[in-house]
C-alpha cells in the first residue's frame, strides 16, 4: 500500500474533503455518472444512493412557480440588507419588499432572515457628551418631550457626538428637524468648541426658510448657551428651549440620530485618520440617512422622500 506524503489528498477522497453540502456531492456525481459508478461514488463521498436519486429526481423536474418566488425573496432580502450596509432588520427590509411588489408578511421576512443567517447588528449605548456646568444664560423647555412637528422647520433640535480615529477626535454637531428627522445642519471638527455647533446652525439656516415660528431645542452645553449662539437664533427670532439639566431624554431624537449613526457606521469602521471619518460622515448623512435610510416613525420613509409627499400633499390641496 503506497503511504500518502503529507499535504497529499488520497485521490479517493480528495473529493469528498471538498464537497461538504450533499447537493453538491449529487453534482459532482451526475457529472461523472457517464464515466463512474454511481453506486461506488456513492460509498466514496459518503452519501445515500437513495439520496441522490432523490435529489436527481427533484432537479430534474422543473421549478415550481413556488420555489422561483421563494429565490426571488431570498435574493431581494439579501438585496435589501447588503445594500443598508447589514443595518436593516425584518421590519426595513420587509419595507423594502413591499416598495418592490412583493405581498409578504413580517413574520415570514423574520424567518427567512432567521434561515439566511442575517441580521441587523445591535444597539450601541451613547455617552453624553455635555458640558452644563457654566453660569451661562439657559431656556425654558418648551418642548416638553413632545417630538412631533405638523409641518417642516416648526421644531429644530440639536446635539454633539464624538468618534474616535487613530489620529484622534472627531466631534460632530447636527441639527435635525423633528417634522422628517431630516439632518439640517452638520459640521465636524476635532474640537468641540462653540464654532462647531455654530457651523452646523448657520448651515441649516443657510438650507432651509424657517418662520419666527421655529422652535430650536438643545442641551445646556455651554456651546449652545454662548453668546454667539444666543445670539443667532435671536436674529433670527427664534424660540430656545433647552433640556433639564443632566436628562438626554428631553432630547431623545437627535440622541437616536447619533446612536443610529454609530450603530450603523462609526462601529463598523476603523477610522486612521479624521478626514476619513468626516467623508464618511458626510455620505452617510447625505446619501444614506437623509435620502435612502428608512424610518420606523414616518411610516418607513426616508427623510427626503417623507418630505417630498408632504409637498406633494400640499400642492394638491391648493390646487
Amino acid at each position: 500500500m503506497r503511504v500518502l506524503k503529507r499535504g497529499e489528498r488520497n485521490p479517493k477522497k480528495g473529493n469528498a474533503r471538498l464537497c461538504e453540502k450533499p447537493e453538491v456531492k449529487y453534482a459532482f456525481i451526475k457529472e461523472n455518472s457517464d464515466e463512474f459508478s454511481v453506486a461506488k461514488m456513492c460509498s466514496l463521498l459518503n452519501v445515500s444512493r437513495a439520496g441522490y436519486y432523490k435529489w436527481l429526481e427533484r432537479s430534474d423536474r422543473p421549478e415550481t412557480e413556488r420555489e422561483a418566488l421563494r429565490k426571488e425573496l431570498i435574493q431581494k432580502i439579501k438585496k435589501s440588507y447588503y445594500e443598508s450596509d447589514g443595518t436593516y432588520g425584518s421590519p426595513r427590509v420587509h419595507q423594502d419588499l413591499l416598495d418592490w411588489g412583493f405581498v409578504i408578511s413580517q413574520k415570514t421576512v423574520a424567518i427567512m432572515m432567521r434561515e439566511l443567517g442575517i441580521k441587523a447588528i445591535p444597539e450601541e449605548k451613547y455617552v453624553v457628551t455635555t458640558d452644563s456646568n457654566h453660569d451661562l444664560p439657559i431656556a425654558p423647555n418648551l418642548l416638553k418631550r413632545n417630538f412631533t412637528a405638523p409641518v417642516p422647520d416648526r421644531i429644530w433640535v440639536t446635539d454633539i457626538t464624538y468618534i474616535r480615529t487613530i489620529e484622534g477626535w472627531v466631534y460632530l454637531a447636527t441639527v435635525m428637524d423633528l417634522f422628517s428627522r431630516k439632518i439640517v445642519g452638520y459640521s465636524m471638527d476635532k474640537e468641540m468648541k462653540k464654532e462647531l455647533t455654530l457651523a452646523a446652525l448657520k448651515m441649516a439656516f443657510s438650507t432651509r426658510n424657517p418662520s419666527e415660528k421655529l422652535i430650536h431645542h438643545s442641551d445646556r452645553g455651554s456651546q449652545y448657551c454662548s453668546k454667539d449662539y444666543m445670539d443667532l437664533l435671536k436674529s433670527k427670532e427664534v424660540q430656545i428651549s433647552m433640556s433639564r439639566k443632566g436628562d438626554p431624554y428631553d432630547n431623545a431624537c437627535i440622541e437616536s440620530f447619533h446612536a443610529t449613526i454609530k450603530k450603523e457606521l462609526i462601529y463598523r469602521r476603523r477610522y486612521t485618520s479624521r478626514s476619513e471619518a468626516m467623508k464618511s460622515i458626510h455620505y452617510y448623512i447625505n446619501n444614506r440617512y437623509n435620502s435612502r435610510r428608512k424610518h420606523s416613525t414616518l411610516g418607513y420613509c426616508s427623510p427626503k422622500e417623507f418630505e417630498d409627499n408632504y409637498r406633494f400633499s400640499s400642492l394638491q390641496e391648493v390646487s
